[in-house]
């Protein structure tokens, strides 16, 4: 689509903008910050409030979810911008917990793209991908609704990110593991290098990885960022169905354990307080609110049930490191049914991922806690076809229970209809949806049109 499509006809509606800046770029990614700058500037798009900026591997959506839920219960308007979405686009940008409606997302999509053409004083269009129109509109959106703390997700490494762009008053890596190798490097070391990108001189750099990456340590030496390492500045320590965040190795706040499931919930929620402590300066939250976001936090996609189909699990596991958290829950959710005289757990997947994942290691992590596999294709070009997911299954799990499916949507249902139909279904037995954004999302949707129109046993 040319870049004169504007001046033919602005799109109509928020499907058309994002079909639209879809297309306006030969590549989903291009790393580098010099081309969304130059937009920034011609928008004069210059934050007056406060920013934290987080990455990592995994853990990155929930951190950010707890310090909005923060500093939410504090009183503060609270910007959060993450990716990728399930369902909507608009999950990605929001204000105090409520998404940005498509017009308030039309306006901006508008005003970034007016200033991406430019006028030829300016020297005329510039490039944009896909997510640095986001990441612009994203905040321009916060910018215009006056918020006064932005919460911001890195979306691939942090160094060259677009996020990156904007500087922030904190800065977070929850961990750092092996993902898009292609594009951030084939070691922990590289990878870790390209994370740290984040970290600012004077400015609090927060690691929740407990063995951090030397390359992190040195990049954040070399800048002179206030390096805060989990398990030295800060960290956690269980006390029964509570925990206490510490720092400097001393007790500061005895906190209730996070309703998002997993003792690794821990690791991103003392990560989160360890920013609102370094920011209680400028933004002054107390102990309560704290307490409350822990008790209240919710997101969709990790290990996520909704209320309306409690035998469901929704995990956006899409790499080995988030592979073995899902073990984890499963292994415990398993041993909680043990405990209750139930069973065994009998657990069912449906299963799909993206060519450029580690499928074998992912699969690999969970060997042991699932029992059948229903595969299905992922329907984006990125999708691994049902026979390269296959293969790994079988080359993990020699002769593994696998059923295929022509879609993700085929793959939910024979799983209900087979759990429903089975003579010694227990109330404990699940299905786990997991794989990618993707898998979940597509799930969810079937879901959401089949709601009041529920499966029976056939």
């Amino acid at each position: 689509m040319s870049n004169g499509f504007l001046q033919m006809a602005s799109p109509k509606d928020l499907p058309a903008w994002l079909t639209y800046i879809e297309q306006l770029h030969p590549s989903a990614i291009e790393m580098g910050l010099g081309r969304i700058k130059r937009v920034a500037d011609r928008l004069a798009l210059k934050p007056a409030f406060k920013i934290i900026t987080v990455a990592g591997t995994n853990g990155k959506g929930s951190t950010c979810t707890m310090l909005s839920q923060i500093y939410q219960h504090a009183g503060y308007r609270v910007g959060c911008y993450t990716s990728p979405h399930i369902l909507r686009y608009n999950e990605r940008v929001q204000v105090n917990s409520q998404e940005a409606s498509d017009a308030s997302l039309c306006a901006a999509f508008a005003a970034v793209e007016a200033a991406r053409q430019g006028s030829a004083e300016q020297g005329g269009a510039i490039s944009l991908t896909y997510f640095e129109i986001g990441t612009l509109a994203a905040v321009w959106h916060f910018v215009q609704t006056g918020v006064d703390v932005a919460i911001l997700e890195i979306g691939l490494g942090g160094r060259l990110d677009a996020v990156n762009a904007f500087e922030p008053d904190c800065t977070i890596v929850t961990n750092v593991d092996l993902d898009h190798q292609d594009l951030l490097g084939d070691t922990r070391e590289l990878i870790g290098y390209e994370k740290a990108g984040v970290y600012r001189p004077l400015i609090p750099a927060i690691c929740g990885d407990i063995d951090p990456p030397s390359t992190l340590i040195a990049y954040a030496k070399e800048v002179k960022a206030d390096l805060k390492r989990m398990q030295h500045e800060f960290g956690y320590e269980l006390d029964g169905n509570s925990w206490y965040y510490l720092s400097n190795q001393q007790r500061m706040y005895h906190l209730p354990i996070p309703a998002l499931k997993g003792q690794y919930q821990l690791n991103n929620a003392a990560c989160a307080v360890t920013a609102v402590t370094t920011l209680q300066s400028v933004l002054p939250v107390a102990v309560e609110s704290i307490v409350k976001a822990m008790q209240e936090i919710k997101l969709m996609g990790r290990f996520y049930t909704d209320a309306r189909f409690p035998w469901l699990i929704l995990d956006v596991a899409h790499n080995p490191h988030a592979a073995v958290a899902l073990a984890e829950n499963l292994k415990a959710l398993k041993s909680t049914a043990s405990n209750k005289g139930n069973e065994s757990v009998n657990i069912v997947s449906v299963f799909s991922m993206l060519a450029d994942k580690d499928i074998r290691g992912v699969v690999e992590a969970l060997k042991h806690e699932i029992d059948t596999w229903y595969v299905a294709p992922i329907e984006h070009i990125r999708g691994a076809s049902v026979a390269a997911l296959v293969a790994a299954i079988n080359e993990v799990i020699p002769n593994a229970p696998v059923k295929i499916f022509a879609s993700l949507a085929d793959a939910y249902a024979q799983a209900y209809l087979d759990r429903e139909s089975c003579i010694e279904q227990r109330e404990n037995d699940k299905i786990v949806a997991f794989g990618s954004f993707f898998t979940v999302s597509s799930v969810m949707q079937y879901l959401n049109e089949h709601v009041n129109t529920p499966l029976r046993k056939q």
